[in-house]
């Protein structure tokens, strides 16, 4: 458990992803280039692309990303976030997406 206080740290902000490409040798493993509404996008390693056989369908999506993690590298890859997303026991698998069209770099409250 943590209290509020830890859970008031994690910064959730909107992205549109720009770009993904899988990332050689692996089989989880997506390099996506991501606009949070900063000077430039940012580079997100992530553990979905088992979930979209076809990468291309994540382009131009909005999602919720952890925006203030260390970045962290994964494969010799800089990862400087992480995309939110939820699955269950029985493979149901979905990204965290705003309910409403927003822009990049909106953050939750």
């Amino acid at each position: 458990m943590i209290n509020i206080e830890d859970f008031k740290k994690i910064e959730l902000t909107v992205g549109e992803i720009l770009s993904a490409e899988k990332i050689p040798d692996t089989d989880k493993l997506l390099k996506l280039s991501v606009n949070l509404g900063e000077e430039k996008p940012r580079q997100i390693v992530s553990g979905i692309a088992l979930y979209y056989p076809d990468i291309n369908v994540l382009i131009g999506k909005k999602c919720f990303f952890v925006s203030n993690l260390e970045p962290r590298i994964i494969r010799g890859i800089e990862s400087q976030g992480m995309i939110c997303a939820l699955s269950d026991s029985n493979g149901l698998f979905s990204l965290v997406v705003p309910e409403k069209d927003v822009p990049p770099g909106t953050k939750a409250k």
